[in-house]
């Protein structure tokens, strides 16, 4: 029976001054590996068949693994293990998809989707919050909070500012991996463990969370929460937002179908289906009451926005006159601006 692995990757770990890791930077991540290497790996990392696990490795140890990769046909990791050539690189291995048990793995799972190995929802990230620490994100890299004031008052002395970005605990991922033909003009608003689809295009006010983003050309002026995808070709406009599923104790997943739009200051809590606009300063959720009218505009019924999740090509529009919720058929689909995404 051959072996199996989920996924690995060689890292570079931050610690305090306690020695523990506190975060990890897996250059090049791995899905789905080779047997033959799968079995190097998880000896190397002296972790039993399917199971999970990481081990910091010397020099000596480095060398002898590149070797062994190489021979097994795996030049591509070997020359990456040569490459990086430090004291200590962090082989993490996971042998199954299971919860994350260490920030080793944590992390590695948000370098999977950052770098498009798996998309959102494929990976198990349960407890993901209570195995990350929150950190000082700084110029000079993540900084546990306790050790935070004497490296503050150490860059004084210095004549310098240690810049504190953010603080949280999970960084922002282009300080991780930039993904093929995608622009983000804000890079701060776009946490490692998005998954950004070739083509798509985050502007200023766009913000995408982990384990959520776009699977391909898309135009991102509002709000993607956790676990929220959107689909090719949609646009979400300035200001609008997409219900995640994080607060509220909620478990409907929400998703953006292809070619929709959600307007200027928009919102929705339901799964839109393919097709569907939802006109500018209307938040939709779940349950908000809905009149499905006809292509004559006669009501055909009231219903809650989640029974229709599943209609395609249809406006939800607010009336001005009776202020009712209503969906109606399109006449015709949305196009993105092709110029706007092509030279990505």
């Amino acid at each position: 029976m051959s072996t199996t692995l989920h996924s690995y990757g060689f890292g570079l770990a931050s610690k305090n001054a306690g020695g523990e890791v506190i975060e990890v930077f897996y250059p090049q991540p791995v899905i789905k590996p080779e047997a033959a290497c799968a079995e190097l790996l998880l000896k190397a990392a002296d972790v039993e068949p399917a199971g999970c696990g990481s081990k910091t490795l010397d020099r000596a140890q480095q060398a002898q693994l590149a070797e062994a990769l190489a021979a097994a046909g795996d030049r591509e990791a070997s020359a990456l293990l040569q490459e990086m050539e430090q004291d200590e690189v962090l082989l993490c291995v996971l042998g199954q998809n299971q919860a994350p048990a260490s920030i080793a793995e944590g992390f590695l799972k948000l370098h999977l989707l950052s770098h498009r190995l798996a998309r959102p929802h494929e990976l198990n990230l349960d407890g993901l919050f209570a195995v990350l620490r929150n950190l000082a994100w700084t110029n000079e890299g993540p900084v546990d909070l306790d050790e935070l004031p004497a490296r503050q008052l150490a860059a004084r002395l210095r004549g310098e500012v240690l810049d504190v970005q953010s603080v949280d605990k999970f960084p922002k991922m282009t300080n991780y991996v930039v993904p093929r033909g995608v622009r983000i003009a804000d890079t701060a608003r776009v946490r490692l463990g998005a998954y950004i689809g070739e083509g798509t295009t985050v502007m200023h006010e766009g913000f995408v969370n982990f384990n959520a983003g776009t699977l391909g050309t898309a135009m991102i002026e509002g709000r993607i929460s956790a676990g929220v995808v959107v689909g090719e070709e949609s646009d979400l406009g300035g200001g609008c937002s997409t219900m995640g599923t994080l607060s509220g104790g909620g478990t409907q997943i929400i998703s953006v179908g292809r070619n929709c739009l959600i307007g200027a200051n928009a919102g929705i809590g339901f799964p839109l289906a393919d097709g569907c606009i939802v006109e500018a300063g209307l938040y939709v959720t779940a349950g908000t009451k809905v009149c499905l009218l006809d292509k004559n505009g006669s009501v055909i019924k009231t219903v809650k926005a989640l029974e229709l999740s599943e209609l395609q090509n249809h406006l939800f529009r607010r009336n001005s006159v009776n202020g009712a919720v209503e969906c109606v058929p399109l006449k015709s689909a949305i196009s993105l601006n092709e110029d706007l995404h092509s030279h990505n």
